[in-house]
């Protein structure tokens, strides 16, 4: 086989190498640095937020939101059940309750099926909503593959019943609403907390990474004090609440800065070739390629197939190691969170999309260094298997 295309590699084409070399010769190259403070500036000036703290990595992001939200043992947090797990292991962190939600077709949470559970299952006291008799303290919402959730709706309920809102924007740096009231609004910037990540096959990278951002400023800096130990004199070591090792290196974040300067072009470049790859499986019955939520202008991090069903019974292990044969790198989307054996005596509120969908998604190579022969070449050999598959 002398053809390999990736899923999604990291992509180094521009002031890396110089940034790093710097970050080097200078000898700051742990958790402090004049980097950092340049690539928090840097989101900052992007998000058209006030205030961002980089952090170790997405999973501390929200593990820091939650905390920040007050979330506390024996509370209630509202999750998806169609996303990455580090999305809900913050939840157990803080010896929380996750409630699964069910997706809509953009794969985010369905704000319907929120506003129900909130209506039919929950009752609303003094202020506080409760699950159970717990309070329900946060929900965490997620911008699956870049696409936007129905932010506009989760909000009207979360400021109803009073609920902290985390938006876990890992895979959405660059994803923004086009029209309504949120137009100009970007993914992480319309929760009362944003959570980043930059591992190495997100649109941009530092290597591992993340950051937190959040609607008042001054949450953001204790949260970054949080995440450096919680040192009120590091003179002294006097620390006066329970801190977290979850800060970037100032390695990492020349990284970040460098991809930073990249962001705009690697978002075009995504955008371009899922154009491509829309006309190539145009009309082509054994799978199709899901669409972005209309009104937003999606970073379009991942591609999506839905699988026919109806005509492909294959696994999507089968389907999987058939195109890696053919040099062709894909994978699932998860599995459900609530079926993983640390949550199954979670509660789960009307799954249904995400049970159809946890079965029907093949996410195809992205990166943004991919040619246009390259897509052309993934095209085919989905195609081929896809048919051999559905004859057999």
């Amino acid at each position: 086989m002398s053809k390999y295309i990736a899923l999604s590699i990291p992509n180094f084409e521009g002031n890396e190498k110089k940034y790093v070399d710097d970050a080097l010769e200078q000898g700051w190259v742990s958790t402090g640095g004049a980097y950092i403070t340049k690539f928090e500036q840097k989101m900052g000036e992007f998000l058209h937020v006030e205030n961002v703290a980089a952090c170790q990595s997405g999973t501390a992001a929200i593990h820091l939101s939650l905390i920040e939200a007050g979330v506390v043992p024996g509370d209630v947090v509202i999750v998806p059940p169609l996303t990455f797990i580090a999305a809900v292991n913050p939840v157990k962190y803080q010896f929380a309750e996750p409630v699964f939600i069910d997706c809509d077709d953009s794969f985010c949470m369905d704000p319907v099926k929120l506003r129900k559970f909130c209506e039919n299952e929950c009752e609303f006291c003094s202020g506080t909503l409760l699950y159970k008799g717990k309070p329900v303290k946060a929900l965490v919402v997620v911008h699956v593959f870049g696409n936007l959730a129905d932010m506009a709706s989760i909000m009207d309920t979360a400021e109803k019943y009073g609920i902290k809102v985390i938006e876990d924007a890992t895979e959405a740096l660059g994803s923004k609403y086009a029209e309504g009231e949120l137009a100009g609004r970007y993914a992480g910037t319309i929760g009362d907390f944003g959570a980043f990540s930059f591992n190495g096959n997100k649109i941009i990278t530092t290597g591992g990474g993340g950051a937190v951002t959040a609607r008042k400023p001054e949450a953001v800096d204790h949260m970054r004090y949080l995440s450096t130990q919680a040192k009120d004199d590091p003179h002294y070591y006097i620390h006066n609440e329970v801190g977290y090792n979850y800060r970037m290196t100032n390695i990492q974040a020349a990284l970040g800065v460098a991809q930073m300067e990249e962001l705009p072009e690697f978002i075009r470049r995504k955008q371009a070739n899922y154009d491509r790859y829309k006309v190539l499986f145009e009309k082509f019955e054994l799978c199709k390629l899901i669409p972005f939520r209309k009104g937003t202008i999606s970073n379009q991090w991942f591609y999506s197939l839905e699988v026919n069903r109806s005509r492909i019974t294959a696994t999507m292990r089968e389907i999987i190691e058939s195109l890696e044969k053919r040099g062709v790198q894909t994978r699932a989307i998860w599995g459900l969170i609530n079926e993983q054996i640390p949550y199954r005596n979670s509660a789960a509120y009307q799954l249904e999309k995400a049970e159809y969908y946890a079965d029907r998604i093949l996410n195809i190579p992205s990166s943004t260094q991919i040619t246009e022969e390259e897509i052309r070449y993934v095209a085919e050999q989905v195609r081929e298997v896809f048919e051999s598959l559905a004859g057999a």
